[in-house]
């Protein structure tokens, strides 16, 4: 596998996030594997499955799946300080519906995820790599979108939130050109919780905008 989703700029753990991975790995972690796997024996019940792709920290993971019990989520992330914030928040609050996963989403598409088993993806905030000799490295491109329409069940939704103007431009002509999807810019949905980030972008006068594409 080639051309990964993002570029490691460090890792900063803390103890305690680095305890609480240890911990909590085997209850809310899912090791990587180069076979398919059966998603709904991941979670207690069997229920609608939502993949969120590179959740951070994990404040806007929890907060959903908290509200949201009847849904299972599935984390996907690279940042090793955010698989642990996140797992002490699941603990703290006894979520049961969610599962992480420590690698390239890329990777997982390749060869973790089975086609069309996905009825969800949630990509919140993407980096959106603002110098023009960097936009190669934007996970929105021609390539990603082929992969999640592969994954996502007939009928299955993509939602994306950007607080970066041309980014949101560069989102709405690359699906411009795709007829994998429909759908475009929406209203921000009361269920996607305002984390600090966003409220940060927010406080600079940084415009967000929500994306819901449907599977064609």
């Amino acid at each position: 596998m080639t051309n990964r989703s993002y570029r490691l700029r460090g890792v900063r753990i803390t103890p305690s996030q680095q305890a609480a991975r240890d911990t909590l790995w085997e209850i809310y972690g899912v090791a990587f594997s180069e076979n398919k796997i059966d998603l709904d024996s991941l979670f207690p019940k069997q229920q609608p499955i939502v993949l969120e792709i590179g959740y951070g920290m994990g404040e806007a993971t929890w907060q959903i799946a908290r509200a949201n019990p009847d849904i299972n989520y599935l984390g996907v992330e690279v940042h090793m300080p955010g698989a642990g914030k996140l797992m002490a928040r699941l603990a703290e609050y006894e979520i049961k519906n969610v599962r992480l996963i420590e690698r390239d989403i890329f990777e997982v598409f390749h060869y973790m995820l089975k086609d069309e088993c996905l009825d969800g993806v949630h990509l919140f905030f993407p980096d959106p790599w603002p110098k023009k000799r960097h936009f190669k490295r934007r996970i929105i491109q021609e390539r990603f979108l082929n992969e999640v329409a592969t994954k996502l069940k007939p009928g299955g939704y993509l939602h994306i939130a950007t607080d970066w103007v041309p980014y949101a431009e560069w989102i709405t002509d690359v699906f411009a050109h795709s007829e994998l999807f429909s759908g475009g810019v929406i209203k921000r949905p009361d269920w996607r919780p305002l984390t600090r980030f966003e409220g940060q972008g927010i406080s600079k006068d940084h415009a967000v905008n929500d994306f819901r594409f449907i599977k064609a």
